[in-house]
């Protein structure tokens, strides 16, 4: 028998009880004629007294050893509060080694001095330490309550091959040779998406799967070459009344039973307005400051070089009533210099960065519009509307970052819908699908799909939770001639359709219900729930920034002879 208990499970209860605990040593405290020992296990740490006199051992101890003990539960006399176990400590009787231990390259303790690389090197040291076994636990717990949810809900969890074709679908494949079939290469998939709408093309009324996806490109912060999906769908459903409303309850179930957080009701809005509005797509709006357009208030001063610009527009920020060194500093760092600031003095004075430009008259038609009060700052920018807009949204965030406006404990929802179905690609010169090409245009739109496809909105809507997009989803095509469509507005050949997609086409030859669904980033939905900045922290074995595992050392070069298996030349 290893163990009686576990190491944090002990208390003023077990007073008086004979035990058997085994662990790793976590502290060693040596104070001549006997000795302290901190044990820990999964479950937590208990504390060992060990008289050298009365327990006998002809090996030496040192941090993270493995021991097992016998001993009896006394009442702690220095109590620690701190663990579950603080009250009580364990008189030893006996000791054996279990095994021995190298010194760790770095403290594992719940504050470390190890560098990320390192831990990284030695990550099954790091799983021991609390704040990443606790990340998995939470991991753990979000999977279960997201299979529980869905499951009592009619979906049928079923999964889906990952070695596939080469599909395209937003990203680079990764691909893996065949040996049997010579000069021929699977792709991992990038997501389940064909094999969940075959499903439903099959008659599986909801379906859902915690899945792998594989996707060959830049690492960073939020993303990795390998993640997990909450991959979701649904038959015969429309997208607000039946996509939308029931994620928005799976999501607050989530996070009600995953943090006790209530979420307020999921505004939505249209993509056209999200950019118009933020500048951006995946907006966060725990912190308002919404653009204010200015053309027409423009058009009635006689600012004339601010007429001639294609978009004047501006933020408001609000009680912001000292320019400080961040915020100058902050101003002389933009590249683009199409913009000024007003600021409005406590004392209602009025000071611009353009003051040569803008007499006071004009400076209070500015403050008016904006409904500016004492102490408010006012930003504008000008010059082409799309690239405008968009480093207007980056410098509202950034703004928001330098004065501390994002409050992290604060979830704001918002769902973005009618994404544009194709975006040009001017390097290219051609389209590329906004979601993906399986994306059901809206049957207003349908009419323009043929000529101008550029303005056909999709049935598509994306969950952004505190500027983080956590789920992407639409309404599928279930009609051939307009998935034929598509795939001819993004360039495909006749050939090439039959090729790549000539089993998904054939389906449609038997009955497509109308479908839809949406994919969750598992990864990302407990790092932002866990208001963490690094994804890593909560996978078991993640990648590097770079795409590399730098404990088992992948990617690496194969031997010769198994190229010359893969028929490699």
């Amino acid at each position: 028998m290893y163990r009686t208990h576990n190491c944090g499970e002990l208390s003023r209860k077990d007073i008086g009880k004979t035990v058997i605990l085994s662990g790793w040593i976590q502290k060693i405290r040596d104070l001549g004629s006997l000795f302290f020992i901190d044990i820990r296990d999964y479950f937590g740490i208990t504390q060992l007294i060990i008289s050298k006199k009365s327990v006998k051992k002809n090996f030496v101890l040192g941090k993270e050893f493995l021991i097992k003990i016998k001993g009896k539960v006394v009442k702690r006399l220095s109590k620690n509060y701190n663990i579950p176990t603080g009250e009580i400590e364990i008189l030893v009787s006996h000791i054996d080694l279990l095994n021995s231990s190298l010194s760790p390259p770095f403290t594992i303790e719940n504050q470390t001095d190890g560098n990320e690389e390192m831990r990284m090197i030695y990550r099954y040291l790091d799983i021991r330490r609390n704040p990443i076994k606790n990340n998995l636990i939470i991991r753990h717990n979000l999977a279960l309550e997201t299979r529980n949810f869905l499951s009592k809900n009619g979906f049928l969890e079923i999964e889906t091959p990952v070695l596939i074709n080469d599909t395209p679908e937003g990203a680079r494949s990764f691909v893996v040779p065949s040996r049997t079939h010579i000069d021929k290469f699977y792709a991992l998939a990038q997501s389940p998406q064909l094999f969940k709408q075959l499903l439903m093309i099959g008659g599986i009324d909801k379906y859902f799967q915690i899945v792998k996806c594989f996707r060959d490109e830049d690492s960073r912060s939020d993303r990795q070459i390998e993640f997990t999906q909450i991959d979701c769908e649904m038959s015969f459903v429309e997208e607000v009344h039946d996509v939308l409303v029931f994620f928005e309850r799976f999501i607050k179930h989530i996070f009600k039973k995953i943090k006790n957080i209530q979420l307020d009701p999921f505004p939505c809005i249209s993509y056209s307005d999200a950019i118009k509005i933020y500048g951006t797509d995946s907006p966060d709006i725990r912190f308002g400051m919404p653009f204010i357009e200015l053309n027409d208030l423009i058009q009635r001063t006689n600012i004339n070089f601010l007429k001639t610009q294609e978009l004047v527009i501006g933020i408001k920020i609000k009680k912001c009533h000292n320019l400080d060194d961040k915020m100058n500093c902050f101003f002389k760092k933009i590249e683009n210099k199409n913009f000024f600031w007003i600021k409005y003095l406590y004392d209602q004075t009025l000071l611009s960065s353009n003051s040569n430009l803008f007499n006071d008259k004009i400076l209070k038609i500015f403050v008016k519009f904006f409904e500016a009060i004492p102490g408010d700052l006012l930003f504008i920018f000008y010059g082409k509307k799309r690239k405008t807009r968009e480093e207007l949204g980056k410098i509202r965030v950034k703004v928001a970052d330098i004065l501390n406006l994002k409050n992290s404990k604060k979830f704001t929802p918002l769902w973005i819908k009618d994404l544009p179905i194709l975006e040009w690609e001017e390097k290219y010169k051609k389209y590329k699908s906004v979601h993906h090409p399986f994306t059901s245009p809206k049957e207003e739109d349908i009419h323009l799909l043929e000529k101008n496809p550029k303005y056909v909105r999709s049935k598509s809507y994306d969950l952004i939770i505190n500027g983080i997009e956590i789920g992407s989803g639409s309404i599928r095509i279930h009609n051939k001639n307009i998935q034929n469509l598509i795939f001819k507005h993004l360039g495909f050949s006749k050939k090439e359709i039959e090729s790549r997609f000539g089993f998904f086409m054939k389906a449609f030859e038997y009955g497509v219900p109308p479908h839809g669904g949406i994919a969750f980033g598992l990864d990302r939905l407990i790092n932002l729930l866990e208001g963490n900045k690094n994804i890593k922290n909560f996978i078991a074995f993640p990648k590097n920034n770079y795409g590399k595992d730098i404990m088992i050392n992948a990617p690496s070069f194969l031997e010769k002879t198994k190229l010359k298996e893969l028929h490699f030349r």
